[in-house]
């Protein structure tokens, strides 16, 4: 997923606030479902990020454009391990490892096959 740095993406400075990488993070995740014509509420369920580890490695400015690169690290039977990058151009700006996990009325549940192949075609 692509997308520009706005003004409301920036503190004072111009410079990306950090938590703003998160929800960059979390709408290509969204996208993922959206530009292949799904929901990322799967059959009565959705994912929820159960743990995550964030590494900032450079700042990403107003006007910039960025792009959020998925990679599917394992998968589970109620969850996965995805990793995402934040790139401008050639240079990675964030990186984020999540554990997902499926969830329907609040507890874990299996993940139905067509979407464990979804996430395989997808993201291997």
């Amino acid at each position: 997923m692509k997308t520009r740095i706005y003004y409301d993406d920036t503190d004072a400075g111009g410079v990306v606030y950090h938590a703003n990488y998160l929800k960059f993070c979390e709408r290509s995740r969204s996208d993922l479902f959206y530009e292949h014509g799904r929901s990322p509420a799967v059959n009565g369920g959705h994912f929820v990020v159960r743990h995550l580890e964030a590494d900032f490695l450079k700042s990403a400015k107003l006007g910039d454009l960025i792009e959020v690169k998925n990679e599917l690290i394992e998968l589970k039977n109620a969850s996965l391990i995805l990793k995402q990058e934040v790139w401008k151009d050639d240079v990675k700006l964030f990186a984020m490892t999540s554990t997902l996990a499926y969830v329907k009325e609040g507890k874990p549940c299996k993940i139905d096959d067509e979407t464990k192949a979804f996430f395989r075609d997808l993201l291997l």
